[in-house]
């Protein structure tokens, strides 16, 4: 319970950036147009916000004094959590001392640092990273020459010259060493690709091959490189990590065996020797005590029970909890019973694969009757549309998909039918489509050539029904796990996003920090149109467009993309981390704002687009490689697989994701694990 109040604390004071001022809630972050509903008054987030710094104080001093004094020295995180919970109360002091006027709160800035550090899964994570970075600076150190490089070769090449026409290209990208850096920076990336080239092309070709050298060495040999190098560095952190986390967990398994040992010694062998083992009613009052999912655990009760002995030994006792590693067949209900031979055929037919074929084949005519009248109805007004095909193909898909729910609940029972998802989104799909189509039939009657059912509001119930038979395809896409290598595919898709938490944990810190840092460098730096008001902003925006320079910020019309806000500043650095056009962003910035705001967009490129993306990259790579060996290469041993470890075993949640099967010198540690074990109980 007091985890979850620790959640909902790190949630609420990581979102009061949405209402603190600058205040987010405004229909539209544009600036030509943006009106704030509501800004707090004084002191109510800074209420809210002492309240969460209160409970983390509450939880700091907890773990400190259960861990006691001498580990809270040696734990880096819960000293760097205590003076990051002082510099935020000194912080708060002072805001409410200048009556929450000042411009810059360094506590924002601090805030990610309590979702950091109460994940375990993100501080593994982040020693991941901080163990990755350093390997790869030699590789960003050769980016940088080559950036440096070419740039000089740049200035050289694209001089001022006398005419007009020639110096187009100085001009545009290479006046002075930051704009030549910039502009090929933003080439590396490929984000002005090829207008950085089209001034000087356009006077001789042969000024494409600098351009194309510089893209082929950069971008296609060094970033590459670089994401090789990331994915090689982060997979042998993991490999190492992994196996320390193994034999961890091997020791723990084994401690925990000696612990319960002391209870009861059995005296086994020749002259006089003690072979410890457990008594199997210790190990079933554990069990039953001990949190876990309920088919593991009475999968283990009953090997408990089929020991021959009333004893377990090391061994016996390891093996237990290779049972934590395997998969739960899940059972389902029996099918009914008939006594008529003639519906035991006919269930036995209607419960065939095939019949779920032919749904998914009738599934694929229905989509394509809706792409079908969705083309043709492309142009034409709703006013103007003959609704006649649409409703009867509505209206006999509906029927089918109520005849197919029947045949189910026939063929396995109200029981088996319910314990299939599935089953379950087919049968919830047709009702609503079956009550919609009914109010369809009631309000507008049946539907007849040169139908046209009237439009009522924003979103008639007619609109309502063809939006829902786009639900449809949500059902064929359970065609991907009937084929093998589209299965594959998904299955790497969906562990990947469920494995990983920590990474994107990593990546929203990085934003908080960076949007937070975004505000308060460049809030209201862009003015606003000054002409541009809700009444004439339509008349005048293709005007204001033709006397603006071609792909500048203000002919592209950005204007939502600003750090006036925390919610526009995450929009915008999405933006730029996606990296097309962010020399837009770079130019507009240094003319409002610095010319060394550059250095602010450059880190978060860095940060996002090279190191994050890379290692998303790494993480994809080590997930479908692991799958892919274990699908088509089953052949491998079992001590090669617990080598072949993909990225979610290391930063899953259960204790027990690993498998022990090796357990690196169990019998070795046995007498140094027995001596301690009984050495603390005679200490008691």
């Amino acid at each position: 319970m007091f985890k979850r109040v620790l959640n909902a604390a790190i949630f609420v004071i990581l979102a009061l950036a949405f209402i603190e001022k600058p205040s987010s809630l405004s229909v539209t972050s544009d600036l030509r147009f943006r009106r704030v509903l509501w800004e707090p008054p004084c002191g109510l987030t800074e209420g809210i916000d002492v309240f969460c710094l209160l409970l983390f104080i509450v939880d700091v001093v907890i773990k400190s004094y259960l861990i006691g004094w001498e580990e809270f020295q040696k734990s880096k995180w819960l000293i760097a959590y205590a003076l990051i919970l002082a510099a935020s109360i000194v912080d708060w002091t002072v805001t409410l001392c200048l009556f929450c006027e000042e411009r810059i709160r360094i506590r924002r800035l601090l805030r990610p640092f309590f979702l950091l550090q109460n994940s375990s899964l993100m501080k593994k994570a982040f020693k991941c990273l901080r163990q990755t970075i350093p390997q790869i600076t030699s590789v960003m150190l050769l980016l940088a020459l080559h950036l440096l490089l070419f740039t000089m070769i740049a200035m050289l090449l694209f001089t001022r010259v006398q005419t007009t026409e020639d110096d187009q290209e100085w001009k545009t990208y290479f006046r002075n060493l930051p704009e030549s850096l910039t502009s090929l920076l933003v080439l590396l990336t490929t984000a002005n690709n090829p207008d950085v080239m089209i001034p000087a092309y356009s006077r001789n070709r042969a000024y494409s091959l600098f351009f194309i050298t510089f893209s082929l060495i950069g971008t296609y040999l060094l970033m590459n490189l670089l994401t090789a190098i990331i994915y090689n560095q982060f997979r042998g952190y993991l490999l190492s990590s992994i196996q320390a986390l193994l034999i961890r967990r091997c020791l723990g398994i084994r401690g925990a065996f000696e612990v319960l040992c002391c209870e009861r010694p059995s005296k086994a062998g020749r002259r006089g020797s003690v072979r410890m083992t457990v008594s199997t009613n210790t190990v079933l009052q554990v069990l039953q005590k001990v949190k876990m999912s309920s088919a593991h655990k009475q999968e283990m009760i009953k090997q408990v029970k089929a020991f021959t002995h009333d004893c377990v030994t090391a061994e016996q006792f390891r093996a237990l909890f290779d049972e934590l590693h395997k998969e739960t067949v899940r059972e389902y209900p029996p099918k009914p019973a008939y006594r008529s031979v003639f519906l035991q055929k006919l269930q036995t037919l209607l419960s065939h694969r095939f019949v779920d074929y032919f749904g998914n084949l009738i599934v694929a005519v229905h989509l394509i009757c809706i792409f079908v009248a969705l083309v043709r109805d492309a142009e034409t007004p709703i006013s103007k549309r003959d609704g006649f095909f649409l409703g009867v193909v509505n209206g006999s898909f509906v029927l089918y998909y109520l005849l197919e729910m029947a045949v189910k609940i026939f063929a396995l029972g109200i029981k088996g039918y319910c314990s299939y998802k599935s089953n379950l989104f087919d049968g919830l799909l047709t009702i609503i489509l079956l009550i919609l189509q009914l109010s369809s039939l009631v309000q507008y009657g049946l539907p007849h050539p040169g139908w046209n059912p009237e439009l009522h509001g924003l979103l008639s119930l007619w609109e309502t029904v063809r939006l829902a038979n786009m639900l449809i395809v949500f059902r064929f896409l359970r065609l991907i796990s009937s084929v093998k290598l589209t299965s594959l595919v998904a299955n790497s898709l969906f562990d990947l996003i469920k494995n990983l938490r920590a990474f994107a944990g990593i990546l929203v810190v990085a934003y908080y920090v960076f949007a937070i840092a975004g505000v308060v460098f460049f809030k209201d730096k862009i003015p606003a149109p000054q002409n541009a008001t809700n009444a004439s902003l339509n008349a005048s925006i293709s005007s204001e467009n033709m006397t603006q320079q071609c792909g500048t910020y203000e002919q592209l019309g950005y204007w939502p993309n600003n750090f006036n806000d925390f919610a526009a500043a995450l929009v915008t650095l999405w933006d730029l981390m996606v990296v097309n056009n962010w020399q837009v962003f770079l130019d507009v910035f240094s003319r409002y704002a610095s010319p060394w705001s550059k250095l602010y967009f450059v880190a978060w490129w860095l940060v996002s687009s090279v190191i994050w993306v890379n290692l998303f990259v790494a993480l994809i790579l080590e997930n479908f490689i692991h799958k892919w060996d274990r699908t088509y290469h089953p052949s491998f041993s079992d001590q090669e697989s617990e080598y072949q470890m993909s990225v979610q075993d290391m930063f899953s949640g259960s204790p027990y994701a690993c498998t022990c099967a090796f357990i690196c010198g169990l019998e070795s540690i046995n007498t140094e694990c027995h001596s301690t074990a009984h050495s603390n109980h005679e200490n008691g």
